[in-house]
């Protein structure tokens, strides 16, 4: 056998033992699939005709072709299950801004957990697979990293939920993923906010539930950081914003939960006079007993019975949800 030859079947021989779908089919390995598109879901059917049903029809079908556990195909660093993993992260980012769409996120919600569902099933009938460790990887840092322009706390939890019980995990990961789930679940979509005392720039104690609004913004900030200033800035030149904050239907209550009273005290004479501003006293939310304030700035957006509408929300989340509200 030439060298040249030698070489080739080497090769090929490498690609076969890298490919997944480790079940045993009775079927050779050459039978394995090369790579492929990220398969679309069946089209929605035509006797399918109100817009919510459709919507859920498509977001319950998404993965159902990419993560069907009869099939097996090629997996290595940069291919997911047949498909290059940048096709796969596009499809993950779209799935996860489809999801932010319902106002009621309830369905939503339910459609995460039962996507880690078929994440689960399917690498457990293809244990070669590198589905499993790709998407808890990948939904992490989409839903769940503080920088993540499309983190929600409320669509990671059924996941991490997931994680914190499956088998498939690292043992190792098991606990850092337990307390990611219980964190995620304070506060939640739909519950009530954790009511708080604080103390304004006067000196004067005023609580959570004795502000009363319409909608309740809670801001966390810290003076001088970057990312709070330019919130402010989205804040007070959005008219939507300033014209409720301004008719009082909108309150907003910044709170510093730091200990360097000397600093905010300067800077929060520098807000919006009818915000609200306020530092936290009593220690409660650094904690970590009440609120997830994982990272600074964070923001809230309550109802007028205190009731979570956004948790822990990037400002763009913010104004969208108002603008939508206010054209009703």
């Amino acid at each position: 056998m030439n060298g040249k030859l030698t070489c080739t079947l080497l090769l090929a021989v490498s690609l076969l033992l890298s490919a997944c779908g480790g079940r045993n089919t009775g079927k050779s390995s050459d039978a394995v699939p090369a790579l492929r598109e990220f398969p679309s879901a069946d089209p929605v059917p035509s006797v399918i005709t109100d817009p919510k049903e459709s919507f859920e029809y498509m977001i319950q079908n998404y993965w159902s072709r990419f993560l069907d556990p009869s099939t097996a195909f090629q997996c290595d660093s940069n291919v997911v299950n047949g498909v290059p993993d940048t096709d796969v992260e596009t499809a993950a980012g779209l799935f996860f801004t489809l999801l932010e769409r319902p106002a009621d996120k309830t369905f939503s919600i339910s459609a995460m957990g039962a996507f880690f569902d078929m994440v689960e099933k399917y690498q457990e009938a293809n244990p070669s697979s590198n589905v499993f460790k790709y998407f808890e990887q990948t939904v992490t840092r989409y839903l769940y990293d503080p920088n993540s322009p499309v983190r929600d706390e409320d669509l990671y939890r059924p996941y991490v939920k997931g994680l914190a019980a499956s088998p498939l995990t690292d043992p190792q990961m098991v606990p850092a993923y337990s307390y990611d789930a219980s964190m995620c679940s304070l506060n939640r979509y739909g519950t009530p906010a954790a009511d708080f005392a604080f103390t304004d720039l006067d000196g004067k104690r005023h609580t959570l539930y004795g502000v009363r609004a319409e909608r309740i913004l809670l801001f966390f900030s810290n003076p001088g950081c970057n990312a709070c200033g330019e919130i402010v800035d989205v804040l007070c030149t959005d008219e939507t914003v300033t014209s409720m904050a301004g008719s009082g239907r909108l309150a907003v209550i910044n709170i510093y939960i730091d200990s360097e009273l000397d600093k905010w005290r300067e800077y929060a004479t520098t807000y919006p006079k009818q915000w609200i501003s306020g530092y936290d006293h009593t220690g409660t939310i650094r904690s970590d007993v009440t609120y997830n304030v994982r990272a600074i700035p964070s923001l809230y957006l309550l109802d007028s019975g205190k009731t979570v509408l956004l948790k822990d929300a990037p400002v763009e989340k913010v104004i969208a949800y108002l603008h939508a509200t206010e054209q009703k």
